[in-house]
């Protein structure tokens, strides 16, 4: 069963297409015209709502729910044929567009609430392939970007969490090693250790930009980059939900042909930091044929052990910081 804010946010929305008076009729109606969605998940539903712990969520989904119902975009106030339920179904493969609802089998609906996470990839995608292809990969990203400053980080971690059995070198541990020393490393790193973690996080940081620098060298190369990290895809699909201040966000997301005929790129750039944790900053820009303006688009990419500190396979965690609705491609639901 998907998790109940997840829910909420899907098929509130999906609710709110269907022209019922308000949000209470239309959980009573339990209406089956929404695929996927059963009995117990309307009762799921119906106990969140009850409660009264996402009173919020409710009301931003069944109004971005209408807002599509209205819209000159969306069903310009004509009730769906068909809306379906992607529910928490693992996909057959690797899916490009992240729609969570099909409305009859023509649009797609990203429902997103709280985040500023555009994707989540692993390092060797992002940095060494632009995102261009989505391979698994079991890499340890740490040893293969800094093994010097990465060992010698283990080996001061050893020394300081005093546990016994662990291989002489980083690459040797496994799984059993690594959750000894996630165990023994929560929180902050410990004040013995954070001068080596800092060396590792800031040539893991420079490092990895360079390595994505090197991919990008002809503007084509930058131009296909910036559609495949803003989620452009051959199909137009919409995003509707709030961003982290629950102010209600709804916009349709472009495709690359869309992106070529109003803006033309100037410059992508790339660098990185050590803020924490290995950190890379990315800058669009790009002038807009349509305003003669310039528009800039900001975010940063976190790369971090996926499960605490020397634990599981590093991950690549891609932020959007400018605003939804300034973004080039992104357009605002009309």
């Amino acid at each position: 069963m998907a998790d109940t804010r997840t829910a909420i946010s899907e098929i509130v929305t999906g609710l709110g297409l269907f022209g019922f008076r308000d949000l209470p009729r239309a959980l009573a109606a339990r209406p089956r015209f929404i695929s996927n969605v059963d009995d117990p998940v309307y009762d799921q539903l119906d106990q969140a709502y009850a409660s009264g712990d996402h009173g919020q969520v409710f009301e931003t989904a069944w109004e971005n729910g209408q807002r599509f119902a209205r819209a000159e975009e969306g069903l310009r106030g004509r009730p769906p044929w068909s809306v379906e339920w992607k529910g928490p179904h693992r996909p057959p493969a690797y899916e490009q567009i992240p729609a969570d609802l099909r409305v009859d089998h023509v649009y797609l609906i990203s429902c997103k609430y709280g985040s500023k996470i555009l994707q989540n990839a692993s390092p060797s995608n992002l940095f060494d392939r632009a995102l261009a292809e989505r391979k698994t990969s079991s890499d340890d990203w740490f040893a293969a970007l800094a093994p010097r400053s990465y060992q010698e980080l283990y080996a001061a971690t050893v020394a300081s969490v005093g546990a016994a059995g662990l291989p002489a070198k980083a690459t040797d541990l496994d799984a059993e090693h690594r959750k000894t020393l996630r165990q023994a490393l929560p929180g902050r790193w410990p004040s013995e250790l954070r001068e080596h973690w800092e060396m590792v996080a800031f040539e893991i940081a420079r490092g990895s930009a360079d390595r994505l620098k090197a991919q990008l060298g002809a503007k084509n190369d930058r131009e296909a980059f910036v559609w495949r990290l803003l989620r452009l895809q051959a199909a137009p699909y919409f995003v509707l939900g709030a961003d982290l201040r629950d102010d209600p966000i709804h916009y349709r997301v472009t495709t690359p042909w869309d992106f070529r005929t109003r803006y033309s790129l100037r410059s992508v750039d790339l660098w990185g930091e050590h803020a924490g944790q290995p950190m890379v900053r990315w800058r669009v820009d790009v002038d807009d044929r349509e305003t003669a303006t310039s528009r800039i688009v900001e975010g940063h990419v976190e790369i971090r052990w996926s499960h605490g500190k020397f634990g599981g396979v590093p991950e690549a965690k891609i932020y959007l910081d400018t605003a939804h609705h300034d973004v080039a491609g992104y357009e605002p639901l009309r």
